[in-house]
């Protein structure tokens, strides 16, 4: 049986944790020992302090837009100043300016991409050097299924989670060797960001608290590296971005010839799950060679 998770001496910053998911997941890390540091804006981050404090955790209040970089550098520089480590970064802020993309004013797409986007950028470049000199560290990125999978009235907000799941897979490979783990979490739960979009009825099953075990096992020692975890209401799911084996043309592919193709290609027997970007290119030399070969013997045949 799987040891209790313990995260005494590890000093954490969960961002956007005056409500919703953050604050469950300020409250769990807490729980389990760690000194949390709850970033917001306003009085929230103070309220949630106080709970933290009064279940006999560890908590300071770091009030600062993640938008704001000078802010978040400064964030980090008195975290540093007073405990001399960070060891765990949940970028959990976020927003929603939703409408239709034919609607929506650019300035909306851009203000979300800043805020989730260059937030979880700002926050993570002003820790990442204090962990590879400390070997040590995990950061968890909050993605969503409308980046993953799409939701009709969320193009910036799809645009800007995708956007941190390449941020991770390329985090996690250049922070490997420093200890350094980086994941995604997609989430389902019933925040202020979350109404209106499901009945009352059905939203009340999804507890932020339900959660936030995703982030506590993706933040614990022998954690993970590179996944995206989904959690909501209770459920857990491991989310895999694969490729097909596909199909080989060679010199003589058309557009046509693709098409024509098309159901050996989205055929979804042996997938692959690439370890980096350029396994992609392996694996087209591969099949191109053992094209070529096949030719080579048919020719000789």
């Amino acid at each position: 049986m799987t040891s209790p998770i313990n995260l005494s001496g590890r000093v954490a910053i969960v961002t956007g944790a005056g409500g919703g998911l953050g604050r469950a997941h300020a409250l769990l890390l807490a729980s389990r020992g760690a000194q949390v540091i709850v970033n917001d804006l306003g009085d929230a981050a103070d309220a949630v302090v106080a709970e933290i404090r009064a279940a006999g955790g560890q908590a300071r209040a770091a009030k600062c837009s993640v938008a704001d970089a000078e802010a978040v550098q400064a964030m980090v520089v008195a975290v540093l100043a007073e405990f001399g480590r960070i060891d765990i970064l949940i970028n959990n802020a976020g927003i929603l300016r939703d409408k239709s993309f034919a609607k929506m004013d650019l300035a909306d797409f851009r203000l979300v991409l800043d805020v989730h986007v260059m937030g979880a950028a700002h926050c993570t470049h002003a820790v990442w050097n204090t962990m590879r000199a400390q070997n040590y560290g995990r950061i968890v990125m909050t993605t969503s299924c409308s980046g993953l999978y799409g939701n009709f009235g969320q193009a910036n907000y799809a645009a800007a989670k995708m956007a941190l799941v390449g941020m991770m897979q390329t985090l996690g490979i250049e922070g490997e060797k420093h200890d350094i783990r980086v994941n995604c979490l997609a989430p389902t739960g019933a925040t202020r960001m979350m109404e209106g979009i499901l009945p009352p009825e059905q939203l009340s099953k999804f507890k932020p608290e339900l959660v936030s075990p995703a982030v506590l096992a993706l933040v614990a020692e022998h954690a993970p590296n590179r996944v995206i975890l989904s959690a909501g209401a209770g459920s857990f799911e491991l989310v895999q971005l694969t490729m097909t084996q596909g199909i080989a043309l060679g010199e003589t592919a058309t557009a046509e010839a693709i098409l024509e193709h098309w159901d050996a290609l989205s055929d979804r027997n042996a997938d692959l799950v690439p370890a980096t970007g350029f396994d992609q290119a392996r694996h087209e030399l591969d099949k191109l060679e053992r094209l070529q070969a096949s030719a080579a013997v048919c020719a000789v045949e």
